[in-house]
């Protein structure tokens, strides 16, 4: 069940709507949190010596994230293909009906993230259910 927060409880149920219809795929888990600046620094510790980083993280402790894990053959592939092009300005242009098209606003604004590979879905994955947290929704799906 999604918590009782009326924006952000339409707005994800919108986020798995869409989901669900343009990707058919189960969603295994899912789990609503509000990272916190170690748990940001940790995960994009690869661009640590990059110019955006500190206002990546600034951007990543801004609100809620609805992590997913989805199932499915060529998950990767298919939900970077849903998902555009990194620049969602570019991806106005380019891939209008993707969701950083529509929902993104920059490079680094760009509403969603998408493992560039499997190995990378690994870790990701591992990184956020390595442990249900006392302050986060998590949601495991028998069938969707």
């Amino acid at each position: 069940m999604l918590p009782r927060v009326p924006f952000l409880s339409n707005f994800l149920f919108i986020v798995v709507l869409v989901v669900s219809l343009s990707l058919p795929c189960r969603i295994v888990k899912e789990m609503l949190i509000q990272l916190d600046e170690e748990a940001a620094v940790s995960f994009y510790a690869e661009h640590s010596s990059r110019s955006f980083f500190s206002s990546l993280v600034k951007y990543m402790t801004s609100g809620p994230v609805l992590i997913m894990v989805l199932e499915k053959e060529n998950a990767v592939a298919d939900w970077r293909a849903l998902i555009g092009p990194t620049d969602a300005s570019k991806a106005k242009i380019t891939h209008p009906n993707s969701i950083r098209a529509i929902c993104g606003l920059d490079l680094q604004k760009n509403c969603v993230h998408g493992s560039d590979s499997p190995q990378s879905a690994q870790r990701e994955i591992s990184f956020f259910f390595k442990e249900k947290s006392s302050g986060s929704a998590v949601t495991e799906h028998d069938e969707l």
